[in-house]
């Protein structure tokens, strides 16, 4: 299969192959490997250029990049690895557990620098947090781990409801643990809960009506890259139902969700673009220690929040780190 068939999108200058393909180029590549999209993702791509830039690394100076987009379909990752590990690329950045899965699988030589949200010591990514001992290393976002909070906090911002939905990917190689977190925590604070799974464009649809069908009043959108590329159409849904929801980046926030709960997902683009620099520096992800984040934060949108109907708690507005007018 010529290579045009496996590589859905690239962005940014790759250097010239003319030699032959054991060749190393004078200027690094970097492959950027991703389960997504490239619509929105602008931030991210700067901030991971801006982590470059402060190892002295700058793209189309002393640096190429070529990213590879699965488009939501993660059968695509394991020929895109393949591929990025034909070209010889010089490390693998890899944001989500299913891209870092498929460049783990492709290869135990190259460096990949990953962004999960579940512990990668479980998924075989590293040995241990603080010695990832192998070819990988990278960011764990405890995004999985948060849907308790989520629960907690939506449960404080619609104190009158029976029944919290919970929307799901069950194409995600999280998705067994989340399920874990939330039946462990809706049965903690005492919260009747129903799951929904879309993984699928149509399939995001269809579990809007089944939420609403099961008269939940409620929602958390589990944390999930594929959620996440879908942000715009999940917020007009739940927009469009009346459905209140929590989040897990604020970027859902900004797009008119009601609120988020998580880490700032830039920053760990920004860490990923400083811990690669440091790598084609010479230093080996073995001894590159897992980062975790150590702040969360909380994010309102109170025009949301009136076009719901509902009052926010001041108890939740002195917590929140920003409220949206």
């Amino acid at each position: 299969m010529r290579r045009r068939e496996l590589v859905l999108g690239v962005i940014g200058a790759v250097a010239a192959h003319s030699a032959a393909p054991a060749q190393q180029p004078a200027r690094p590549v970097v492959g950027y490997l991703s389960s997504g999209a490239p619509a929105g993702r602008e931030k991210e791509l700067e901030a991971l250029r801006h982590g470059l830039a402060e190892t002295g690394y700058v793209e189309g100076n002393n640096l190429a990049l070529e990213f590879c987009w699965a488009g939501d379909d993660y059968d695509r990752l394991k020929p895109l690895a393949a591929e990025l590990v034909r070209r010889r690329v010089a490390v693998i950045v890899a944001p989500q557990l299913a891209s870092a899965l498929a460049a783990k699988s492709a290869t135990a030589a190259i460096p990949i620098v990953f962004l999960v949200g579940d512990d990668p010591v479980r998924h075989g990514l590293a040995q241990s947090l603080a010695r990832p001992g192998g070819n990988a290393t990278g960011v764990s976002m405890l995004a999985v781990g948060l849907v308790a909070k989520r629960l907690q906090l939506m449960g404080e911002l619609v104190a009158e409801h029976d029944l919290m939905a919970v929307l799901v990917n069950r194409a995600n190689a999280n998705v067994a643990t989340e399920l874990a977190e939330v039946h462990a925590a809706s049965r903690a604070v005492g919260q009747r809960v129903a799951v929904f799974d879309a993984s699928t464009p149509a399939g995001i649809e269809a579990a809007f009506a089944a939420i609403a069908a099961a008269g939940a009043k409620a929602l958390v959108v589990g944390p999930d890259p594929f959620f996440n590329s879908r942000r715009r159409e999940i917020v007009a849904l739940a927009a469009r139902r009346m459905l209140p929801a929590i989040y897990e980046w604020r970027e859902f926030v900004e797009a008119g969700g009601l609120a988020s709960y998580g880490t700032d997902l830039a920053d760990a683009l920004h860490r990923l673009g400083r811990y690669t620099g440091r790598i084609l520096k010479g230093e080996k992800p073995a001894d590159l220690p897992v980062v975790q984040p150590t702040k969360f934060e909380l994010v309102i949108n109170l025009k949301t929040a009136r076009a719901l109907g509902l009052t926010v708690p001041q108890s939740i507005l002195a917590r929140a780190d920003e409220v949206i007018e």
